[in-house]
């Protein structure tokens, strides 16, 4: 590319950028605003008291050091001194000051309120949005990359920019106070002042866009620090890290990316800096060249000493306001980059919530697959082919296969998690895409293999299944009877509300088929599920355990469709239809015997599981 056509690219990006800035600013001061409408109110205000005074200040002192000399020529004519017009201008100056201090404190004030406040809000918008996406878009990196640079830095944003817009104003009124009093002594002050501090804004402005494409590139970097400090530093993975040494190897690895990531901020702040300060020394030498043009102005006998004093004041706190407004719009140029990402992050498209069906026409029909095909986002190869399965209420199916055969995604598209590709599902005589989420996932009750395990208390463990119920002590009962949990549960210091995990204090472990049973009870937390799925409910289980589960799980699914993973043919057989999938599509399907019958796949697995026990 010619250097010319990138320098006008850069430029166009810059300017781009700054129409931008002032777009999120309109969206962060409406944030603000709708935050706390009475702090945004009293901000304001005291921006607008802030930003006149310091000029009110200049004019005083100037007025008071005009008083003193002629208060003092008056003394050496022989006169008395008038005292009282100096002694009041030094009493109003000193309540000018306080009121700038007293101004200046309660800006900080309501920022301080605010941050907080606004922080939560932005947290709260961030995890709102969480809760309205789909699953695929949770499995996909560049949405957690997404996600984490909205979480990492956009959240403390918003302030940011409304402080600096704010900011902006208050310098924007102290300068054009400044400008009605400079312009008195020369109009070419004002001009000295504004272009002294344009190169340093530039550099500023350029470093802020080159910092935040930095942030930008090393997000997965970042994500996986976080990743490497949960292996090392949590206890579900403590103990095979201690087992296998694992900890040296993945320090090492957590330390290669700082470093990685320090040299590239190492080598920009260097830059950025070096170019600040010899930029910095070009406004540096505009003021000193404006103190020599005052002070031979004033030896000329064109201005008095108190106006040499107010000129002087107004320069040095003028190129103060100056530097202050240019490096505020710099700030809210970088604060409009790191924005994006957070409205990059908000404004993720979300799949419409699809259906409103409460019924369908024909309870009796259960659940169908016609056809049905699916490929994960980003994979090549099907999950599912052509799926095509029948499963009447009352009666129970159970998917056989081996891992990554496509078992628990033909669950993830039961329960709408995923759409499918192509084919339908249907649910009592109607398309699964016309009914309403909550409804349909309301008749479902699901344990999946990879079940949460909430660090809260045993009762919310089991609630959680039912968040209509998630505080009801006696629906956490009933749940855990069905669950076969009660009996462990009784023994437990506190019982229900005994605290689980380790992260809290008083926090108890399960052991995993213990947890395995809060997890079976959580699915019978809702009363009204229809539609039972276990995922290998009893992978944690011993034999005994499992036996005793399963016998009482089958007096519990009466009238009830039943949904079964398990790589265990001990409660496969139980089931009146079973399914062996394959490469995501159906292989075999039958009763037990008829698939021992046709000595087929099914078959073989039975005979070498059987083989184990003999």
């Amino acid at each position: 590319m010619h250097p010319h056509a990138a320098s006008a690219g850069n430029n166009s990006d810059i300017a781009r950028g700054f129409l931008g800035a002032f777009r999120f600013s309109a969206r962060a001061l409406q944030l603000v605003w709708s935050t706390s409408h009475a702090l945004t109110i009293a901000l304001g205000l005291l921006t607008l008291i802030a930003g006149l005074l310091p000029a009110g200040i200049a004019w005083v002192g100037a007025q008071i050091v005009d008083a003193v000399v002629a208060a003092a020529q008056t003394v050496r004519a022989g006169d008395e001194a008038p005292l009282a017009p100096v002694l009041w201008l030094v009493a109003l100056e000193g309540g000018l000051v306080a009121a700038m201090a007293g101004a200046q404190r309660g800006i900080g004030f309501c920022q301080s309120l605010l941050r907080a406040q606004l922080g939560q809000r932005v947290n709260e918008m961030i995890l709102e949005k969480a809760l309205t996406l789909d699953l695929a878009q949770f499995e996909d990196s560049e949405f957690y990359d997404k996600l984490t640079r909205a979480r990492r830095e956009a959240s403390s944003r918003p302030l940011s920019l409304v402080n600096r817009s704010f900011g902006l104003a208050q310098n924007l009124i102290s300068l054009v106070s400044y400008a009605l009093l400079l312009v008195q002594f020369s109009p070419w002050a004002m001009a000295v002042l504004v272009l002294a501090g344009l190169p340093a804004f530039f550099a500023e402005t350029k470093f802020s866009g080159d910092a935040f494409r930095l942030f930008r590139w090393r997000s997965p970097e970042t994500r996986m620090q976080l990743y490497l400090e949960t292996v090392i530093a949590r206890e579900d993975h403590a103990k095979e890290v201690k087992l296998f040494g694992l900890g040296a190897l993945l320090l090492d690895r957590y330390r290669s990316i700082f470093h990685r990531l320090y040299d590239a901020d190492r080598a920009l702040t260097l830059r950025r800096d070096s170019w600040g300060l010899g930029l910095g020394l070009i406004g540096t030498l505009a003021l000193y060249a404006a103190y020599a043009w005052i002070a031979v102005t004033t030896v000329l006998g064109r201005i008095t000493l108190g106006q040499m004093t107010m000129y002087l004041m107004l320069f040095r706190q003028g190129q103060s306001a100056v530097s202050a407004i240019l490096s505020s719009i710099g700030g809210m140029y970088e604060d409009n980059l790191y924005l994006s990402t957070l409205y990059e992050y908000l404004e993720t498209p979300v799949r419409a919530s699809g259906g409103s069906a409460m019924h369908g026409p024909d309870p009796s029909d259960g659940i169908r697959f016609e056809h049905v095909s699916f490929t994960y986002p980003g994979a090549e190869t099907p999950a599912l082919h052509d799926i095509n399965l029948h499963i009447r209420p009352g009666q129970s199916l159970a998917l056989v296969g081996q891992n990554g055969s496509g078992k628990t995604t033909l669950i993830k598209l039961l329960t709408r998690l995923y759409t499918p590709d192509s084919g339908r599902i249907v649910l009592d005589g109607r398309d699964l895409d016309a009914w309403d989420e909550d409804t349909l996932r309301r008749r479902i009750g699901v344990i999946f293999q990879d079940f949460a395990r909430y660090q809260m208390r045993v009762g919310e463990n089991i609630g959680a299944g039912d968040v209509d119920h998630f505080e009801d002590a006696s629906r956490w009962r009933e749940a855990s009877d069905k669950g076969m949990a009660s009996a462990f549960i009784d023994a437990l210091p506190a019982g229900f509300d005994t605290q689980l995990g380790k992260w809290f204090r008083d926090g108890r472990e399960l052991s995993g088929g213990q947890w395995q049973k809060i997890a079976l009870a959580r699915a019978f937390m809702r009363s009204q599920a229809d539609i039972l799925v276990l995922d290998e409910p009893t992978a944690a289980m011993d034999a005994e355990a499992e036996a005793n589960v399963f016998e009482h799980f089958r007096g519990l699914s009466r009238n009830r469709i039943v949904i079964l993973i398990s790589h265990r043919f001990s409660t496969v057989r139980m089931a009146d239809q079973i399914i062996v999938i394959q490469d995501g599509r159906i292989i075999e399907h039958g009763s037990h015997a008829e698939l021992l019958a046709r000595a087929g796949h099914y078959a073989h697995l039975f005979a070498l599981q059987a083989r184990g026990y003999q």
